[in-house]
């Protein structure tokens, strides 16, 4: 599905509406699904971002040491700046990614590093926040169905399934979930299993739980399957609150170390 969406459409539309939706709460409000964050911390996380992958557009960075010497400045005090603020970088990423082409080479934390890259996580960014936002304000609002049928793919494959090269994944070939979504139609194949490597980095031994997607669904059988509408199903793997159920049938021990794997966070 990547490619066939409106992402730069996406990126302001959802930009826009996180703000909406926060000028609706106090400051101090709590962000239910962000524990500890405020309003105004969740304003300031999303100003981050969008500058920093902006300023990566704008300069078309390559190298990891380049973008290591990024550094945003001082939070803004008044709640106003920051609003400001918030406003000309988020205006300043949307113009940056519509005026540079999607093959530009530039550095990423993924396989991928080209601008569509960055065009597509950014919608997908600016969709959850938004979500947060509105939850911090207590005036929830419909979420695009194929966005977010995009962002199931985007979380499944990319988030928790991106396995960097310098490691092996092992599966376990009969702990599969199916994953459905009930509008889109969409469904995904994922096999548990373990990821082990030494970090180029660290250092570091590296042995966990894992998880990967399928390049294509071929209708096998599955031992589980977890099935919702598109938003639904996005926002719970984000771990943030479904508006409408989601259905989980199946192996209750491979759902249960789904669950499990998933709970490790998002790399």
């Amino acid at each position: 599905m990547a490619g066939e969406l409106d992402y730069l459409g996406f990126v302001a539309s959802e930009s826009a509406r996180f703000a909406e939706a926060l000028r609706e709460a106090a400051p101090d409000a709590p962000v239910p699904s962000c524990p500890d964050w405020t309003a105004d911390d969740l304003l300031w996380h999303l100003t981050e971002v969008q500058w920093f992958w902006g300023t990566i557009v704008r300069k078309q960075l390559t190298e990891a040491a380049q973008v290591e010497a990024l550094e945003i400045g001082v939070r803004p005090i008044d709640h106003r700046a920051m609003f400001a603020f918030y406003a000309r970088v988020s205006q300043d990423l949307s113009e940056l990614l519509a005026s540079t082409t999607p093959e530009t080479p530039v550095w990423t934390w993924a396989d991928d590093h080209s601008v569509g890259f960055i065009r597509r996580r950014q919608a997908h960014e600016a969709l959850i926040h938004r979500v947060d936002a509105e939850l911090a304000a207590g005036n929830r609002t419909a979420m695009d169905a194929d966005l977010s049928s995009d962002g199931v793919d985007e979380v499944l494959r990319v988030m928790f399934g991106g396995v960097p090269p310098w490691g092996e994944f092992t599966p376990t070939p009969e702990h599969t979930v199916r994953f459905r979504t009930t509008d889109t139609e969409q469904t995904w194949l994922v096999t548990l299993g373990r990821f082990v490597g030494v970090d180029p980095d660290s250092g570091t031994d590296v042995d966990e739980a894992d998880i990967r997607v399928a390049a294509v669904d071929d209708g096998r059988p599955a031992a589980a399957v977890v099935s919702a509408a598109a938003a639904d199903l996005d926002c719970w793997l984000w771990s943030r609150p479904a508006v409408g159920p989601v259905d989980r049938d199946g192996d209750a021990k491979v759902l249960a170390r789904f669950d499990a794997t998933i709970a490790q966070g998002i790399n």
